[in-house]
């Protein structure tokens, strides 16, 4: 059961470690781009050309869908990155119940974005955990857990791509050892959330320091991106660094520097962003140099004004 991209590597492990796949399960078509033409998930368009049953209902509570599930006798039912909350019937229909691969080392970041809300807090280390899932969200007892460091300057598209193939190689071990892995209860008193992400909270407050700004550019992408305004209309940071020279005059949001490839904005507790990929309303993502050839921007303007 898996939807996005970072589930490939999973299912794909699956075939290659010899399992039945007995069905895939992922979210229904649905429209995008232009002229809203039905797209699939990658999910399911791995899983097409190897020949799976490929399952996608509209809805998972009512009585055909839960019939459906127990009719596999499965061993186990592999969720990753599904997208729909299942229903209690589903955790007891196989052997081993719904095991998950989860983007982080539970019980840190439970919940819907783990990866981009790690990277926006300003973590070093992250990683991927099996569990066996229970009606509490994301709170069900561990089978493994591996860690790995958080790049300095990685983003979370960057992050999910490792931790896919580090959960993928961890499903591995964890379906071989099943069978006498001692499941660890999770310590709910250690427990953070990682709720979905809205689009306000891409919004730049430029009175935040430098450094979590950058996190944010990082953390927040590829949905809803770090995200300001100038004159009035939305801009788009994507890739920007502190910049290691004090900041002594400005206010936040201002503009400092606006020549070549520098493009320098006055930040919270005297502080420097170094704005280095940028994406202006209705147009296309650009270099520095590419946005101020054509912005003609001076010193002294503000972002983040309405």
């Amino acid at each position: 059961m898996g939807t996005p991209e970072s589930a490939v590597p999973s299912l794909r492990r699956l075939l290659a470690d010899g399992h039945e796949v007995v069905a895939v399960w992922t979210q229904p078509d649905k429209p995008a781009g232009r002229g809203n033409k039905l797209h699939q998930s990658p999910v399911k368009e791995f899983a097409v050309p190897h020949n799976l049953t490929v399952v996608q209902p509209l809805k998972i509570r009512n009585s055909d869908a839960k019939d459906l599930f127990a009719s596999y006798a499965a061993d186990a039912a592999i969720v990753v990155a599904y997208g729909r909350i299942l229903p209690p019937e589903f955790l007891s229909a196989h052997r081993h119940g719904c095991i998950n691969v989860h983007f982080s080392l539970l019980p840190k970041y439970r919940g819907a974005a783990p990866v981009n809300w790690a990277i926006v807090n300003g973590e070093t280390e992250t990683g991927v955990t099996t569990m066996r899932i229970v009606e509490e969200l994301d709170a069900g007892p561990i089978l493994l857990q591996r860690a790995t460091q958080i790049g300095e300057s990685e983003s979370a598209p960057e992050l999910v791509k490792r931790l896919a193939e580090t959960g993928a190689d961890l499903l591995s071990q964890t379906l071989k050892e099943i069978e006498y892995i001692e499941l660890k209860p999770q310590r709910t008193e250690d427990a953070t959330f990682a709720p979905i992400l809205k689009r306000e909270n891409g919004r730049i407050d430029w009175t935040m320091d430098a450094v979590a700004i950058e996190r944010r550019v990082r953390g927040f992408q590829p949905w809803p991106n770090a995200h300001t305004t100038l004159n009035s209309r939305r801009l788009i940071i994507h890739q920007a660094r502190v910049e290691s020279l004090p900041q002594t005059s400005g206010e936040p949001g201002q503009i400092i520097e606006a020549q070549g490839d520098t493009l320098l904005v006055a930040c919270g507790s005297e502080t420097l962003l170094r704005i280095l990929e940028l994406q202006p309303e209705d147009s296309r993502r650009m270099t520095t140099r590419d946005f101020l050839n054509g912005a003609h921007l001076k010193a002294g303007a503000m972002l983040g004004k309405v």
